[in-house]
């Protein structure tokens, strides 16, 4: 029998004498064999820091890394596990859809088609969209290429999620931090399970509760969160009571001397995403959550995909007169959109992309690549060096492992390749020469692991006008903690504990894969 948890890896790393060993590692190399190298997970936007070991080409063993602001010396059962998925379903040479069926091709021939049809579509009728495990870097080159040749239609976000950069940077960020919460007396969780969201930083709110010091209200889904917590109530009604004052836990965060609201992303995605934000700004603002005298904002967003902010932070969201992702796929049902360059965005409703010619450029051969008509195959994030910035707003930088396999290659490097044959090609040959770019634009991505905080004054302005919400009630974003994006659905250990998880309908183990 399993543990069940999803952290339950961590023993292996507690046990003094080495006789709890890791299953899947187990017998494979000896430690001096390994190639170890500094990297950061992206199976959440937790951003935890891991140790990375490989022989060869082959990944065979992840590990945590200490950051005591961010993971502490712990990591998921998904972050540590996942690495048999790195060799599964790989796309290591570019495809082309000939005659209802995907076949072999060269660079040459993927990038001329795609040329052609850009050629013929004009900037106004191609799209982009930037899914969960981009980095920053190929994401900066996306935008730069897509806005070269006049194309408005960008997005990184889900269907109808209203985080929008204009809002400015606190309106889409973890603000108390994720060390944060080892200060906080009162937290308020809105639409989310962090348990499956982000297993790492629900420890940090376990810790408190243990600890006598925080009080835990939920309004959402009942789920076990592996603590104690008041339920407040299932959707924006519940939210609404407690921001106007007429819920008993409006009194638990006012009374509070480091209360924090963390919205989920259940809460964002739905047909009154934005007025569930603004609502939820409204109860910081009113109920003292919102302490700027003292250096403090209880205003905090909990992203579950690992590209999102460092995406916002680029702008990555519709330019000027550009349409959203739902209005792209609307666009793409009535023919109104020619082609869409998915971004290894798997996590999509790929049935809505109607008669638009599909280019998707990813790792693996997942969700995206099923549905597309040209592959450009790339990166995994153990195999190139990039940056990303975690839910809280720290920027942090990996390292490459290991080499893609076949002809696979870095993402920026494709797009940078592609751009040519756009004839609008890009001003930079090198990655250094490409972060250059970047941080003369951005140059709060410069200051690797450093945090640019935003302002609460842009929660208090976000906090204005009326917020009209509907009665449905908030749903969790993840069913499956085991399978949410292509690298851990290729891994048979995911897998593996993914149906343990069924058996036992709650967590898995991570020592029994």
């Amino acid at each position: 029998q399993g543990m069940t948890s999803e952290l339950s890896g961590n023993v292996i790393d507690l046990c003094p004498v080495g006789a709890l060993t890791s299953k899947p590692y187990a017998f494979k190399a000896r430690p001096w064999e390994l190639r170890k190298t500094e990297g950061v997970d992206v199976m959440d936007a937790v951003g935890s820091n891991i140790r990375v070991d490989a022989r060869g080409r082959e990944i065979l063993r992840i590990l945590p890394r200490n950051h005591d602001d961010v993971n502490e010396e712990w990591i998921s059962d998904k972050s540590r596990f996942v690495w048999d998925g790195l060799r599964r379903a790989r796309l290591d040479r570019p495809y082309i859809r000939k005659e209802g069926r995907l076949q072999e091709a060269s660079w040459n021939e993927a990038f001329s088609e795609i040329a052609a049809r850009v050629k013929a579509a004009g900037g106004e009728k191609i799209a982009a969209i930037v899914g969960d495990l981009a980095a920053v870097e190929e994401t900066y080159a996306l935008k730069q290429l897509f806005t070269a040749l006049g194309s408005p239609h960008l997005d990184c976000r889900p269907e109808d999620v209203p985080l929008d950069p204009a809002l400015g940077r606190a309106s889409y960020l973890f603000n108390s931090t994720i060390n944060g919460l080892d200060e906080a007396d009162a937290v308020l969780l809105v639409g989310t399970n962090p348990r499956h969201e982000a297993a790492v930083l629900n420890t940090r709110i376990l810790k408190g509760y243990r600890a006598g010091r925080l009080k835990v209200g939920v309004i959402g889904e009942k789920r076990d969160l592996t603590y104690e917590y008041d339920y407040l109530g299932a959707g924006p009604q519940t939210l609404r009571d407690v921001a106007e004052g007429r819920h008993a836990f409006a009194d638990v965060l006012k009374n509070a001397k480091r209360p924090m609201v963390i919205i989920g992303q259940g809460a964002l995605i739905r047909s009154d995403g934005a007025a569930v934000l603004k609502l939820t700004a409204q109860l910081c603002r009113d109920l003292g959550v919102l302490k700027a005298d003292e250096g403090w904002n209880g205003f905090n967003i909990l992203h579950d995909a690992a590209s999102r902010v460092g995406s916002l932070d680029l702008g990555f969201v519709p330019q000027n007169g550009g349409k959203a992702l739902g209005a792209i796929f609307d666009a793409a049902e009535n023919d109104e959109m020619a082609l869409l360059y998915l971004l290894g965005a798997d996590e999509i409703d790929m049935s809505r992309t109607g008669n638009a010619l599909v280019v998707y450029q990813g790792s693996h051969g997942d969700r995206g690549a099923r549905f597309a008509d040209i592959i450009l195959p790339g990166a995994a994030y153990v195999e190139k060096s990039a940056t990303f910035v975690n839910t809280e707003g720290r920027v942090q930088m990996t390292q490459r492992s290991v080499f893609p396999p076949g002809d696979a290659r870095e993402d920026w490097t494709i797009i940078r390749a592609l751009s040519q044959y756009l004839g609008a090609k890009l001003p930079f040959d090198t990655l250094d020469q490409l972060r250059a770019k970047i941080y003369a634009e951005y140059p709060h991505l410069a200051a690797i692991d450093n945090i640019e905080t935003g302002s609460v004054a842009d929660i208090e302005k976000l906090a204005d006008g009326g917020a009209e919400t509907t009665d449905e009630p908030f749903e969790n974003r993840i069913e499956d903690f085991f399978l949410t994006n292509p690298i851990a659905r290729a891994s048979a250990i995911m897998n593996e504990l993914s149906a343990l998880a069924h058996e036992h309908d709650h967590g898995a183990t991570g020592t029994d894969g």
